[in-house]
């Protein structure tokens, strides 16, 4: 069975939404397709499912539209086209100097074949919780260029999640073009982690991603951004957490605090395919110790808390 009728490579931003327009719904936007095909395919093999799998008219490639795969250095912003691949982002000096967090997320997205196709714009577009890109971009305070029902605008990368595999941008319509975030400075870093599931398609059990900023003596967090995912169906910020290292001096008790306000605040659920709820919280710990003593160290740092 085929999936599509005509293939498109546009070379701009308006041929693609060009296209878009003409086939009124029944064209996709694809890049790395390593979502978009697999889940096809897998409806195809469910009888449940098989008669839900239609074959477009369009598929937009967005892949050799410049715009939409830059990775550029502006004054104090970092901007990634949405068409740029996993493979890229590790392998920049830039992101790796200046948005540390993301570099590792990208870093464990399947495997390199995957790395290599799989675009940060398919990671969110996707909308699922779990996306390690995305969990980094949120701990960076991205925001996202988007193309939708014909405006141009930037949105903060958590307006991009109305559900579980529900996005802003609808693939059939709009376009995400590009994503932007503030290099970090002197005094801040980032740092991402995350403990997963060795058989298989690894699948997280749990990820964090981290952004601090220390006052100007290095010894009290002077502010902090901290995603835990997936513990929702959208991502979310853990703003207790947050609230819980803010102020406080560096060392073992500033972290024991940010723990204690994730377990108060967080609640995991059981899921079969990745661990119970009493694991998942357990999991919390060492991910923030881990996170955080990462970022600590590349501020200059020495953290007390043991790397477990």
């Amino acid at each position: 069975m085929k999936l599509w009728n005509h293939y498109y490579t546009p070379s701009t931003v308006d041929e693609a939404l060009e296209l878009l327009t003409r086939y009124g719904g029944n064209a996709r936007v694809i890049a790395g397709g390593t979502d978009l095909l697999v889940d096809w395919r897998a409806a195809m093999t469910d009888p449940a499912k098989a008669g839900a799998v239609h074959v477009q008219e369009a598929l937009i490639d967005i892949t050799r539209i410049p715009e939409m795969t830059h990775l550029a250095d502006f004054d104090d912003q970092i901007v990634i086209g949405g068409g740029v691949t996993h493979t890229r982002i590790v392998q920049s000096s830039l992101i790796r100097q200046y948005a540390t967090c993301l570099v590792e997320s990208c870093g464990v997205v399947g495997g390199p074949q995957v790395r290599n196709v799989a675009t940060l714009g398919g990671n969110v577009a996707h909308a699922l919780p779990a996306a390690d890109g995305t969990t980094s971009l949120v701990a960076l305070d991205a925001e996202v260029e988007i193309v939708k029902d014909g405006e141009r605008r930037w949105v903060n990368i958590l307006d991009m999640f109305l559900g579980t595999a529900k996005s802003l941008v609808n693939p059939a319509r709009d376009l995400l073009v590009s994503f932007r975030f503030r290099k970090t400075k002197p005094g801040e870093a980032t740092a991402f982690n995350r403990i997963m599931r060795p058989q298989g398609v690894a699948l997280p059990i749990m990820g964090c991603a981290v952004w601090i900023k220390l006052n100007a003596d290095r010894t009290h967090y002077d502010a902090a951004r901290i995603v835990l995912a997936p513990v929702a169906p959208t991502p979310v910020r853990a703003e207790a957490v947050e609230a819980a290292l803010t102020g406080q001096p560096i060392g073992d008790d500033a972290i024991e605090r940010a723990i204690q306000a994730a377990h108060e605040t967080i609640r995991p659920r059981t899921s079969k395919y990745r661990a119970t709820a009493d694991y998942r919280a357990e999991v919390i710990d060492v991910l923030l110790r881990r996170t955080l003593s990462a970022a600590l160290a590349r501020v200059g740092v020495e953290s007390p808390s043991v790397l477990v």
